[in-house]
């Protein structure tokens, strides 16, 4: 277990991270939230030892950061934002010497280095210095050091940044297939990162606490929770049809596209039974018709939009 017990960082008068606490298990997959300058970075800097705090405490299975470094890094696999590595390197030499590192020799770090590469798919690369790799494979490359020792605890600063849909996808799939016996904390700017991968998800602002709940949880605080999306082949009068309904609070028209509307719902109460009976009965002309969990962008935007804008002094600058 991870816990963040009361957690400051503070640069000269500036708090990056105000009184942080928090608890992550085994075999959660916790994304971290915040807009820029929010405190995302500062906080994974310390909980992985990079930063000592100036209040507070991080234990990794009970092993203080601050005072059993040695015995906490262990557990823990990290990539942090940019990935550095030694660009001269060929991608084997690489891993092999994060291998060494982590105390494997002889044929255990063969297997090791050759079982990580292909998990992150780096056999097309495996020769070519790290300088060359494109931004993508640089970050796979970052993300299979993480995990070269099979690490209790994976703490991924933007796992996919720079990544095309499908080697997305693939990471994903890998990030859910570790945590099944891990912990994983994703800190992220995307939020489709969040409701792919994560069965958790914290948001900060200004250093601190805002939300914490299952994605499914917060986007149920969405405007657009059980709200229905339509889509027609041709132009019909909805708000006349809907006029009066009970359980409908307005009617959204997508300025980018006259035919598709959201229907959106009073405090979130389910409609789609309703609308679906008058569509059917006034025959709208449908092409789509579905109804909405939530957005957690609109979640995301509510709750941190109502914090003060953060001083000129970033996060990004520790």
């Amino acid at each position: 277990m991870i816990a963040v017990k009361n957690l400051t960082k503070k640069f000269d008068q500036f708090t990056a991270v105000d009184d942080l606490s928090f608890t992550v298990q085994e075999g959660e997959v916790l994304g971290f939230l915040g807009p820029n300058g929010a405190g995302k970075s500062t906080t994974m800097k310390v909980i992985t030892g990079f930063l000592a705090p100036s209040a507070g405490t991080v234990t990794i299975d009970n092993h203080d950061i601050s005072h059993d470094a040695i015995a906490a890094k262990a557990l823990i696999g990290y990539l942090p934002e940019g990935a550095p590595s030694y660009g001269d390197m060929t991608t084997q030499e690489f891993l092999r010497f994060i291998a060494s590192v982590r105390g494997f020799s002889g044929d255990a770090l063969n297997q090791r280095v050759d079982k990580v590469i292909e998990e992150v798919d780096l056999e097309s690369v495996r020769h070519q210095t790290i300088d060359t790799l494109s931004k993508g494979f640089k970050r796979r490359v970052g993300l299979a050091q993480a995990i070269m020792h099979d690490p209790k605890v994976l703490i991924l600063d933007e796992p996919t940044d720079g990544l095309d849909p499908n080697q997305k996808h693939h990471v994903r799939e890998l990030i859910k297939n570790l945590a099944r016996d891990k912990i994983v904390i994703i800190s992220t700017h995307i939020l489709e990162e969040v409701t792919a991968v994560c069965t958790r998800a914290i948001i900060i602002s200004q250093g601190r606490i805002v939300a914490d709940g299952k994605p499914a949880e917060l986007e149920a605080r969405s405007r657009y929770h059980h709200a229905v999306s339509v889509r027609l082949s041709e132009a019909h009068d909805l708000q006349a049809d809907l006029a009066g309904q009970k359980g409908v609070a307005s009617i959204e028209q997508d300025p980018a596209d006259p035919l598709s509307f959201t229907i959106l719902a009073e405090g979130g109460e389910a409609i789609y039974a309703e609308v679906s009976e008058i569509a059917k009965n006034r025959n709208w002309p449908l092409e789509e018709f579905h109804v909405q969990r939530g957005q957690l962008e609109d979640v995301f935007r509510s709750i941190t939009q109502k914090a003060q804008p953060l001083e000129a002094v970033q996060e990004d600058a520790a």
